[in-house]
This record gives structure tokens, sequence and C-alpha cells, in this order.
């Protein structure tokens, strides 16, 4: 077995503690961006259900004879 130097330990270490910290802090980023929005901007953006009654539809309908 090969024995490290302390620069490569070090280097070793600051990648642990990067990955540690990236995997903390994107779910953290994320919680922090959902909490910060009010329940009207939730519903304002509430996608609709259904077809919307446009002329596009409209004339799809009329072709097909419903």
């Amino acid at each position: 077995m090969v024995k490290k130097t302390e620069a490569e330990a070090a280097t070793n270490e600051g990648r642990r503690n990067f990955l540690k910290l990236a995997g903390t802090a994107a779910p953290a980023a994320v919680a922090a961006v959902a909490l910060t929005g009010s329940a009207t901007e939730a519903e304002a953006q509430a996608p609709a259900t259904g077809l919307q009654d446009t002329a596009h539809t409209r004339a799809y309908f009329a072709s097909a004879r419903f």
C-alpha cells in the first residue's frame, strides 16, 4: 500500500467535504425557495385541467363532428 503525502490527503479531504456540502446544500436551497412562495402564487400558477375553449379546439371538434 502506498502512503499518501499530506498534500494528497488534504486534496482528498477537500473533495470529500465539497461532496458532503453539495449533497446537503442543494436540497436545502430547494426547500428555501419552496418556503418563500405564498399560497396565492401557488394557486395562480396551477395548471388548468381539461381542454381550453379556443378557436383551435373548436375547429378540431367541428372537423371531427363532435
